[in-house]
């Protein structure tokens, strides 16, 4: 069970990720600025993170090397998010979120070079499928959203690198200092970007600052942040090429089955595909702690 400890981690994240990815959208189309979202997202860290140094009794590691590999970790997720903003103003949905999906990609390559981290042939199997997966539950109908130059591909680009470095990295720190330690370092810097956020918003609209405004997006945000923290412990114990690819994998499907419960949503063909491929990838990786890992060959 102490082994499986990683997924139990993992598959909480995707349950609160699934869930909020499903209803996220009604603040918005409420009234409420994906931006102001943030910040509100930004501020439920701050619970998750009190709960989480309760744990630990408040002992927050401070040395420079955690405090800089935390800062990173937290820049790179959350300034990630804002760049994200900027890229989808400027370019097309159903390229942009297709492709920054495939950050695991990033994780895998990182994590395999420098961490040496293998897997087992079911679990590379498994990797395989997820990242064919991910695409394609990433999937959106071309839309009629003018497109602005070609800066929303370097755009998209820097996103897609930064999250993919970001899980890297949670792995990584993880193996020197504590997970509590680095989700609070990501709440900081969450709230350091409010202002950035803030910046971006376009206050000249009208602002839903109703319950389903800043209000509803809190209860909905905190499952956001419920799940990275879930997922920074999935990191401290599991193997970057397996959490990160099933993670982003997975997410996506529990959405899809909630959006079709809830708003009666049939997802595109493309999608059922990627949902089907990323639950037999999910059963492969799942498995990966009774398989023989390869052996390296350096």
């Amino acid at each position: 069970m102490k082994s499986k400890i990683w997924l139990l981690f993992a598959l909480i994240t995707t349950s609160f990720w699934g869930l909020w990815g499903a209803i996220i959208e009604i603040t918005e189309k409420a009234g409420f600025p994906a931006t102001l979202g943030y910040s509100v997202w930004a501020l439920t860290m701050i619970p998750p993170t009190l709960v989480a140094l309760k744990i630990v009794n408040w002992k927050l590691e401070y040395d420079s090397r955690s405090i800089l590999y935390g800062v990173i970790i937290g820049f790179l997720g959350a300034g990630g998010q804002l760049i994200l903003f900027q890229a989808l103003r400027m370019g097309p949905a159903y390229l942009v979120f297709p492709f920054i999906s495939l950050s695991p990609v990033v994780t895998i390559l990182l994590s395999y070079l420098f961490l040496k981290e293998r897997a087992s042939k079911l679990g590379w199997i498994g990797i395989v499928l997820a990242l064919m997966a991910i695409p394609l539950l990433s999937y959106q109908e071309p839309g009629h959203s003018v497109t602005r130059g070609y800066l929303w591909i370097i755009l998209a680009l820097l996103v897609f690198l930064a999250w993919g470095i970001q899980a890297y990295f949670m792995r990584f720190a993880n193996q020197t200092m504590k997970a509590e330690s680095i989700f609070f370092y990501m709440m900081i810097t969450g709230i350091l970007l409010i202002p950035v956020a803030l910046l971006m918003t376009d206050f000249s609209q009208t602002i839903n600052w109703g319950f389903k405004g800043p209000y509803l997006a809190a209860l909905i945000q905190i499952l956001n942040s419920i799940g990275a923290l879930c997922l920074v412990y999935a990191f401290r114990y599991g193997k970057a090429i397996i959490v990160s690819p099933l993670t982003n994998a997975i997410a996506p499907v529990i959405t899809v089955i909630i959006s079709l419960a809830i708003y009666a949503v049939i997802p595109h063909k493309l999608i059922i595909i990627g949902m089907a491929l990323a639950l037999i990838a999910t059963f492969l990786m799942a498995l990966e702690d009774e398989g023989e890992p390869e052996q390296s060959s350096e």
